[in-house]
This record gives structure tokens, sequence and C-alpha cells, in this order.
């Protein structure tokens, strides 16, 4: 499904992202922190979990978010027959040419919502993550790049459902942001039971107003400037120390690794660049360390027991480490 050509020509970049959330707001209620996280990683490169009850609208976000950046979107239905090659594609034999064709699977896209991602055996989340990793998939020897922005977005549900496949540490530390899809509050829910009175349909967001604001030519000139952004030694060490801390810490069998710390500094610099400042603060850090590092990090079983949780750890980690000022 491709959307209509964005507006031309290309818009400043950071006016064109910020009208990202009041596009998607036409379609989506409450959840800002989701799409400020969703737009954070397509800045980075990054790819996202988001964790959620069934429900709270993680497709319709995900449909919005690509209608407003003029992107191709596709959605996987993760099962437990689901095969390799029903993610990345296969090759597929031409009886009138006697030869084999490559058929591409719906990993070719630009945003890609792999739903309920913990309901598939391991072989099939491990294709998803070459594509993650390498943005190419790999059929028969031959490498085939991916379209360029390229996005997961993985729903998994946090009930501990039967039949879920729990994905690995080396998995979820692929992913550059977790973040939680709350339940909306009364007046949020009510907001959405009056659009869809007054005929609201998820399905046709074109109906709902929902239109270009941005397109791939604005995230690439955004990338370019969050690059050029100055990180201060300071802020650099105090990243260091709150990923270090997290290694420290009684209530964790796993902290934050290297790559995690890379992470954080990557989200920052994309707030730092969205919030409108040329220079990365110690509260950008803060602002990005729940969503960036609470997937990162493993909770000892005791700890567990006595009602500790990824965020408190990472909270109090925030409230230890000293701040450069």
């Amino acid at each position: 499904m491709h959307a209509e050509a964005h507006p031309a020509p290309p818009q400043d970049p950071r006016q064109a992202l910020s009208a990202l959330r009041a596009e998607i707001g036409k379609a989506v209620v409450g959840q800002d922190a989701a799409v400020t996280g969703l737009v954070v990683a397509l800045l980075c490169g990054g790819h996202v979990l988001l964790e959620g009850v069934p429900g709270v609208a993680k497709t319709l976000l995900i449909r919005t978010l690509s209608k407003a950046l003029s992107l191709e979107t596709k959605r996987i239905q993760f099962t437990p027959d689901l095969m390799p090659g029903d993610v990345t594609g296969s090759l597929v034999y031409d009886a009138r040419s006697a030869e084999f064709s490559f058929q591409p699977g719906p990993v070719f896209t630009n945003l890609l919502l792999a739903d309920e991602i913990n309901r598939t055996p391991p072989k099939t989340q491990a294709s998803l993550l070459e594509a993650m990793e390498e943005r190419q998939v790999t059929v028969d020897g031959e490498p085939r790049p991916l379209p360029v922005p390229f996005l997961v977005a993985a729903t998994q549900n946090p009930l501990e459902y039967e039949g879920t496949y729990p994905l690995p540490e080396a998995q979820l530390d692929r992913f550059l942001l977790k973040l939680i899809l709350p339940l909306p509050d009364r007046d949020q829910e009510f907001q959405v039971l009056s659009r869809h009175a007054a005929g609201f349909d998820p399905r046709d967001l074109h109906a709902a107003g929902v239109r270009p604001v941005a397109g791939p030519a604005e995230l690439a000139a955004a990338r370019k400037a969050i690059a050029a952004l100055t990180v201060s030694p300071e802020v650099l060490a105090y990243i260091v120390d709150l990923c270090r801390a997290t290694r420290q810490s009684p209530s964790l069998s796993l902290g934050v690794s290297p790559r995690g710390a890379t992470a954080l500094l990557g989200t920052a610099r994309a707030w730092a660049w969205l919030s409108g400042r040329d220079y990365v603060s110690p509260d950008d850090v803060k602002a990005l360390a729940l969503p960036t590092l609470r997937h990162r990090v493993q909770l000892r079983a005791e700890a567990e027991m006595e009602g500790v949780t990824a965020d408190s750890v990472i909270q109090a980690v925030l409230a230890q480490t000293p701040a450069p000022r």
C-alpha cells in the first residue's frame, strides 16, 4: 500500500516531524509517548518493541504513522506455524521459464508491524533478526537489500499467554526502544468512543483527515542534522556511569551492555534535536533512559518475586547517579 506522494518542496525537517504528532492524533487518541518513541527510532534507524494488551491501537498507530510519513507498511501476524520464508520471501519455481524466481516476503517494506512476535518459534524470530541487523535478507546465498528507511515495530502481549516463545536477550538487545502502550484513561476512552460514534473508521485513515506531513527526504535531512549534534565528554561520561551502575545493581542478573550505552547516546541525541537544541543535555539522557534500557536488563528471580521491575531499577539508578551540571 503506497501512500500518496508527500508535499513538495521539502520543508524544515524538525517542523515536519513535530507536525507528525498532531497528524497521528487525528486517528490515535493519547499514546503521545509511543508516537515520540517511534519518531526517535526512525531518526536513529532503530527498531521498536511495543508492549500493551490487545486493543490499545498498536496496529492503527503504525498505519497512521506510515500514512503521515508517506511510507509503505505491511503487517505480519506471527503464529506458531509461521515459517522463515513467510517473513523474508522465498524462491518460487516458474514452470514457463523453468527457473526459480525470488518472491519477496512482507519484510520488504518501510514499516513492518510484526504482531505478537513472541508467538512464533525461535527459527522464524531469527529470520527477522538478520533483516533488522543487516538491513538485508539472504535467500539461496544471495543478499537482497531492504528499502530505506526500514523499521520493525514488533508487538508482544505483556500477559503470560500459553504458547509464547520469549525473545532471547540477544534479540531484545536489537530493539532500540521498548515502548509501553498503556490503557487509556477515562477521558481518552470517552474520546475514542465519541469518534467511533461519529463515524470514525480505523480502516479509512483518509476520511479521518490523516495526510502526509513529511517523507523520506525529511527523515534523511533530520538524520544528517542529528549526526552533527555535539555531545560533551561530561554527558558521555554520564551515560557510561548510568550503564555501569546497572551492572552493579543487586536486583539485576544482567546489566546494560555497551551496545545499550551506544543506543542511549543515539536516542538522547535524536530527542535533543527534536527539542530544538544542537547539544545533548543530561535531561535528554534521563528522558530516554527508560524506553532505551528497560528491555536490556534482566531481573534476578528473587527481585522479581519481591515486585521489583526493570523500570524501578533504572529509576533508582537515575536517582543515584550524579548528573553533570
